[in-house]
């Protein structure tokens, strides 16, 4: 497992990557064969319109690494409101109330050991994969009808000036969006230190829970799961770079992204030649393929509900 030294220049580093892309374009909608996630794209284009945005992230990282350090992660069961935006331009955009709480039933089997593949982690991981420990629950449901056919990663469907639908308490509740985003992405997310105006979760419907309108391979709710990750501070496991860095420690070091379901075991090219853990839910592997969270993206998740956290607004 890698050993993570973070200085404060490789954090700053870290969180000042520049983007010329500033806008996204109005996607085609289209039905993927490869999982993309755009948070990372996201991200580097706001901190090209924020430049202040890489200092709230440092900070952020910063106390994480410090509760991470002195062992203070997060007491009792942290609950968080979902509220449900749906975008719909089509009946089966318009999904229904079942499919919205099969995708809660999920994150909360996911982010509480309760998937009967956690049962499938390999041996080699078993001491690190985690029990989370974070619950959902819907809230509210708020549906738009739209003659949009896709809204792309700008964050269009977050505001009401732009045809989308407000946040509701974005401070408190996680804000979900499901529309037909196009050009290929699945979701994306909002990471901590970002605007409350934005901040979030967007899903494509077609990918959201495990009914209704879900489309294999990406049809097991895993897409919300990874999404929904990011938004609790997690990166890619391959750290969005040729063996990069996810800063978690007991996550093996990652060539790249890994597609589809990987055979066991599926061996890096970085140093040390490690097991790569393909199954774990921040891959870009089919929704069967990813069933675990590791120890050490627990704590860091738990860090930012911690009092001075980033989302300690979501403590009971």
């Amino acid at each position: 497992m890698k050993k993570i030294v973070l200085t404060v220049i490789a954090v700053v580093t870290l969180f000042s990557c520049q983007s010329d892309n500033s806008e996204t374009p109005d996607f085609a909608a289209t039905t993927v064969a490869k999982r993309a996630c755009a948070s990372d794209d996201v991200l580097k284009s706001k901190m090209a319109a924020d430049p202040n945005l890489a200092a709230r992230m440092n900070q952020i990282e910063d106390f994480t690494q410090k509760a991470l350090l002195t062992g203070r992660i997060v007491n009792g069961k942290i609950q968080i409101p979902v509220i449900v935006n749906v975008l719909y331009r089509t009946t089966a955009e318009n999904i229904s109330t079942a499919q919205i709480q099969s995708q809660i039933d999920i994150l909360n089997e996911d982010f509480n050991a309760q998937n009967a593949d956690f049962n499938s982690v390999p041996a080699l991981f078993s001491g690190v994969k985690a029990n989370v420990g974070i619950s959902f629950v819907l809230e509210a449901i708020y549906r738009k009808a739209t003659t949009k056919t896709s809204w792309g990663t700008a964050d269009a469907m977050k505001s009401t000036t732009t045809g989308g639908i407000n946040p509701t308490s974005p401070t408190s509740k996680m804000n979900l969006w499901v529309c037909t985003i196009g050009g290929g992405i699945l979701g994306y997310a909002q990471f901590p230190g970002g605007a409350s105006a934005t901040d979030g979760v967007a899903i494509d419907s077609k990918y959201i829970g495990d009914t209704g309108t879900a489309v294999y391979p990406y049809n097991l709710g895993r897409t919300a799961t990874h999404e929904v990750g990011h938004w609790m501070n997690l990166r890619h496991i391959w750290g969005d770079a040729n063996c990069g860095s996810d800063l978690v420690s007991d996550t093996p070091t990652h060539n790249t992204s890994n597609y589809g379901v990987p055979a066991y075991p599926h061996y890096s090219t970085c140093s040390g030649n490690q097991v790569e853990m393909t199954m774990n839910y921040m891959d870009y592997t089919d929704d069967r393929g990813m069933y675990m969270f590791s120890n050490g993206q627990k704590s860091r998740m738990a860090a930012i509900f911690l009092s001075g956290g980033s989302r300690a607004g979501f403590r009971l």
